[in-house]
């Protein structure tokens, strides 16, 4: 499919490109976590419409009747979850002050939590997220390849979303899978070695 083929580009560029790339050269201002500061927009707002569906609110329920009555914000990552998949894949403002009211806490205690995982995404993504991992142990097995393989495959930067709106590419800190480096993850699907 459609991952296939870019995986296959990135190989094939990959074998074909002999540019080094310097160790640690990462761009934390491009990536999934990058400003900590809300500022609004026309689509991202406390006033953009967000409320969650009839299933996830059941789903919501059944999440929450797992802690105790007074420990409901122990759902905040979950809630946080569940508020992005239904978001298409990002947390807009109304929709982490949909999480903040659902479980009784401060706004902030939920911006504080969205503000500090990298796999919050709090901009607009693409259908596809794709993420490269440029920590020591990737950058040395050959990571910086194949982020300039994608970034010439999609046409796009790091931090950018292709004009289809189909995907967005991230510079990731370690994603758990050194072992088998370099690794990437597209949305929630891990590619190793």
């Amino acid at each position: 499919g459609m991952f296939a083929r870019l995986i296959s580009a990135a190989r094939s560029i990959i074998r074909s490109t002999v540019r080094p790339r310097l160790i640690h050269s990462s761009t934390p201002a491009q990536s999934a976590g990058a400003l900590f500061v809300h500022r609004d927009t026309p689509d991202n707002n406390a006033s953009t419409p967000f409320d969650w569906t009839s299933d996830n609110s059941k789903r919501i329920e059944k999440i929450l009747s797992k802690y105790p009555a007074h420990y409901k914000r122990a759902g905040t990552i979950p809630l946080l979850h569940l508020a992005q998949k239904q978001n298409g894949g990002w947390l807009s403002l109304a929709a982490m002050n949909k999480v903040a009211d659902t479980l009784g806490v401060s706004r902030v205690r939920v911006y504080e939590v969205a503000t500090f995982y990298t796999m919050f995404n709090r901009n607009f993504v693409g259908k596809h997220v794709v993420q490269v991992c440029t920590t020591t142990p990737c950058e040395l097995c050959g990571s910086g390849p194949v982020l300039d393989a994608i970034r010439t495959h999609l046409g796009v930067e790091v931090g950018e979303t292709t004009a289809d709106k189909e995907f967005t590419l991230m510079e990731v800190e370690c994603l758990g899978a050194c072992v088998n480096a370099p690794m990437m993850q597209i949305n929630d699907d891990f590619y190793e070695d």
